[in-house]
């Protein structure tokens, strides 16, 4: 483990459902925490069913109106290249479970190009890089996000950095183009590695039976490159947020229930 590294945790809940109203309490308590001390707050989403079920949880909470979003940037660890009103676009499923529904500023939200804004992928990829560095921090020419959201596939994937693919070992570059995508659709943007390790926490969020083996694998200790979730460190914190389904591979020391 590199030095500052946290040891990786597990939080179980008992069902999806619960699991977007914890992982969501949690956001909203810590994103509070780092803008009443008068501090920006990066955080980096993620699209999939429980990315976006956290976010419309966040939306129902009676204490959403007590953030001063003003001092909140929202990015994306990836994005599908597709239009930009396409429903599979990660950044129009966060508008439509949190993002439309809070005082943002428009600048506040970092959001990749899109296939119809007239560049290909790869000044897609590009121009995120450069809008990355408008805001560097200590750890790189990136903000250090102060929490990182992450899904994990069934394959283990994280962002789009998949299985046994070259983007999982790049570290020169902080976003990179993704073609041919084992999953649909197939042109994406991806943060790397070294942007999404030098966030602060990063929390990984996963539900369903489907992803037992992932998980088991990445708090085994498999290679990143094989399992990339196993390469998913934040600085501080490092959380799998998991339903029971999910959790069967879990060890047992590894667990804290949230009941």
């Amino acid at each position: 483990m590199v030095e500052g590294w946290a040891e990786k945790r597990v939080v179980i809940t008992p069902d999806p459902s619960a699991l977007a109203e914890s992982v969501a309490a949690r956001f909203l308590n810590r994103v509070t925490k780092r803008v009443d001390q008068g501090e920006l707050a990066h955080v980096s989403l993620t699209g999939g069913s429980m990315g976006s079920a956290v976010l419309a949880a966040a939306a129902r909470s009676p204490r959403l109106d007590r953030v001063d979003w003003s001092r909140v940037h929202f990015w994306w660890s990836d994005e599908r290249f597709v239009p930009r009103a396409d429903e599979e676009r990660n950044e129009k499923q966060a508008r439509a479970a949190l993002l439309d529904a809070i005082d943002l500023p428009a600048a506040n939200i970092h959001a990749a190009a899109a296939s119809d804004d007239g560049i290909d992928l790869d000044a897609a990829a590009a121009a995120y890089a450069d809008e990355l560095a408008g805001f560097a921090g200590e750890h790189g020419p990136w903000p250090s996000f102060d929490v990182c959201f992450l899904g994990v596939g069934p394959d283990a994937h994280i962002a789009s950095l998949f299985p046994d693919r070259p983007e999982i070992l790049i570290t020169d570059r902080s976003v990179v183009p993704v073609r041919n995508s084992p999953k649909p659709p197939p042109e994406r943007v991806t943060m790397t590695r070294p942007v999404i390790n030098s966030s602060q926490r990063v929390w990984m969020v996963l539900s369903g039976a489907d992803k037992a083996s992932a998980l088991g694998l990445a708090l085994a200790g498999a290679s990143y490159a094989s399992v990339p979730a196993a390469g998913a460190k934040g600085r501080k914190r490092t959380i799998f947020f998991v339903d029971e389904a999910a959790a069967a591979q879990v060890p047992p020391e590894l667990i804290d229930r949230e009941y």
